[in-house]
């Protein structure tokens, strides 16, 4: 269940490189399930810069609300505006539809910095 062309955060974010050198990201399919339905959804606004760590938007559920952090550093180039209407979506389909977030890193090497596919399976079991 955690797809191993991904990379990941230990705040379980999901990492996708894409052809033209950004990165799209969102939570992941056990971020998801602890969080339970999702009703909201924030991102940052298109143009902004985030900082890898750091708090740019917000998942609310059903249980509660948390922080979605920036997995590296970069500038905003694009989000899902469909999460506004239909947030559910991340529940259904986390590693597809239900992405957040598509940016430029600030480095070209951010994707190789994260976590791999083994090391998150890790993380998740402790």
């Amino acid at each position: 269940m955690i797809p191993g062309e991904l990379r990941y955060t230990a705040e379980h974010e999901w990492v996708r490189a894409n052809e033209d050198g950004t990165l799209t990201f969102g939570i992941t399919h056990h971020a998801q399930d602890a969080l339970g339905d999702i009703v909201y959804v924030s991102v940052p606004t298109v143009g902004s810069q985030v900082a890898a760590g750091s708090p740019c938007g917000e998942v609310e559920s059903t249980k509660s609300v948390s922080d979605i952090y920036a997995p590296v550093s970069g500038a905003v180039v694009e989000v899902n505006t469909a999460l506004s209407d239909q947030p559910e979506t991340i529940n259904a389909d986390p590693y597809g539809a239900g992405w957040l977030v598509r940016l430029k890193p600030d480095a070209s090497d951010a994707f190789n910095g994260l976590l791999g596919p083994t090391e998150y399976e890790a993380l998740t079991r402790t």
